[in-house]
């Protein structure tokens, strides 16, 4: 490992510059600035962050987001916002071409937040669960290739 590697205490960071879908390039590359780790968001900050990241197409970035939601937020939202981030992450596969891990990740992701209840925080969780299993079908049949922007889900009840 590199030496930049390393964080001030010694930890292992990678510092290798990323890509919009999270993809390390190249040290020296011009690259994606990468999310902040540990950012305490409201709810709400978090759902306007990481619907910006994923309407950009970045939805690596997205799932850092919905990640610091789980970890800093209370036990009781953290089954909605690991849901959320595997969401990110299966779309994160499947923009890069791994069908296999996309659609199980988006399946993943579709089951842990299918049982909660109402619209929490505002987001369409029975929206985002059909648009995670429709897009898990297509992945697997071979489709064409997923495009993260387009394919963004939207968060939010419309």
């Amino acid at each position: 490992m590199n030496a930049r590697d390393r964080d001030g205490e010694g930890r292992a960071r990678n510092a290798r510059p990323r890509d919009g879908l999270g993809r390390p390039l190249d040290y020296g590359a011009p690259g994606v600035g990468r999310q902040p780790e540990g950012v305490v968001r409201s709810p709400s900050e978090t759902v306007r962050e990481a619907q910006r990241l994923l309407d950009a197409g970045m939805p690596f970035h997205a799932h850092e987001v919905f990640e610091d939601a789980w970890k800093s937020g209370p036990e009781a939202s953290a089954p909605l916002w690991r849901g959320l981030a595997q969401l990110a992450v299966g779309l994160t596969h499947a923009a890069r071409g791994n069908a296999v891990g996309g659609a199980r990740l988006l399946r993943r992701g579709a089951d842990a937040i299918e049982g909660l209840r109402g619209t929490p925080y505002g987001i369409d969780v029975p929206g985002l669960v059909r648009w995670a299993r429709e897009l898990a079908g297509r992945v697997e049949r071979g489709g064409p290739p997923v495009d993260a922007a387009r394919e963004a889900p939207r968060l939010d009840t419309p």
